[in-house]
């Protein structure tokens, strides 16, 4: 299956592509939408994923905090949608800072942590700072996510921490791995998104020197063009243009990227992180019919593995 046959099909033919399909397999199931893809109310997100056929959603915190009945409401909707939690994201800018910046953000992420806890999410997303006040030392870094790791480590939440392209001193997933490895906590580990290895035009090779038991999740989008040229044309792609996998022009690498975490024993969860201007005007079933062929290509087309329908034993290694 090629990812043009898998994404560009019609909703009928997506069903005799299901039909003709071996028993078992057209369950997604170590694949989930974020929220942040669709417009709309949370619960229509998390009714438009549930008809998808996905069996988890990556909640983002807007979602849950703009609630208009409230917190309890939103995490009573999550529970009631039958939806696992891949995680919660996102805590921005949290580590080199000092004094009173590095308080408030201890602040923040205890609020973040409480809220990951109350929905019931296993993962804080966390990302590279941005912030012109952050430090460049490598060891306050990991001064502070060993204390970040310590705050949720009481809840039993693990931090994924992951470096943005355009992140100010870490921006390339082998600086992200190097702090986590220097705050040596049990429950703090590397996050993967594919734009971001793609952006920065990092070598898929770096992951080899990567424990697969501390990636703590992957994140995977595609984008429309070759190349993102500065840290602005990043950032500006990353949080308007990304497309599914296999939408955009980076169809094999994102195959190669799913093929080497597997082959190096990665088991956990890849959700589809697509921020998109066009997705957020459009019909929610539409956009979550388009990330269903995205990870009916991924499990069928790419790891070529069966994943067993909801009730049933998975199987992994």
């Amino acid at each position: 299956m090629t990812p043009s046959t898998a994404l560009w099909a019609s909703p009928a033919s997506l069903a005799t592509l299901r039909a003709a399909s071996p028993p078992h397999s057209a369950h997604m199931g170590d694949f989930g939408m974020d929220t942040i893809t669709l417009a709309g109310p949370l619960e229509a997100k998390l009714a438009a994923i549930r008809a998808a056929g996905f069996g988890q959603v990556m909640l983002a915190a807007r979602d849950i905090v703009g609630h208009p009945q409230g917190i309890e409401a939103a995490v009573a909707a999550v529970k009631a949608s039958g939806l696992r939690v891949t995680g919660f994201q996102v805590l921005r800018d949290f580590e080199g800072l000092s004094g009173h910046l590095h308080s408030y953000k201890v602040d923040i992420a205890q609020q973040m942590i409480q809220m990951a806890s109350a929905l019931g999410a296993k993962v804080l997303l966390a990302c590279s700072s941005t912030s012109p006040h952050a430090s460049d030392d490598r060891q306050a870094m990991a001064r502070d996510l060993r204390k970040l790791a310590m705050l949720a480590l009481p809840l039993g939440i693990k931090v994924a921490f992951e470096a943005l392209s355009w992140g100010r001193h870490l921006n390339e997933t082998q600086d992200a791995w190097d702090v986590v490895c220097r705050a040596d906590m049990p429950n703090l580990g590397l996050g993967v998104d594919s734009y971001h290895l793609f952006a920065t035009d990092t070598p898929q090779a770096v992951l080899q020197e990567v424990d697969p038991r501390k990636i703590f999740l992957v994140q995977l989008s595609d984008f429309m063009w070759q190349e993102t040229r500065t840290p602005q044309e990043r950032l500006e792609t990353a949080r308007h243009f990304r497309v599914f996998p296999g939408e955009g022009v980076h169809s094999q690498a994102l195959a190669q990227l799913v093929r080497t975490l597997d082959s190096m024993g990665y088991r956990g969860d890849y959700s589809f992180e697509v921020f998109n201007d066009d997705y957020q005007q459009l019909p929610l079933p539409y956009v979550a019919q388009r990330a269903a062929r995205s990870a009916l290509w991924l499990a069928e087309g790419v790891l070529k593995r069966s994943v067993p329908l909801p009730g049933e034993m998975r199987l992994r290694r």
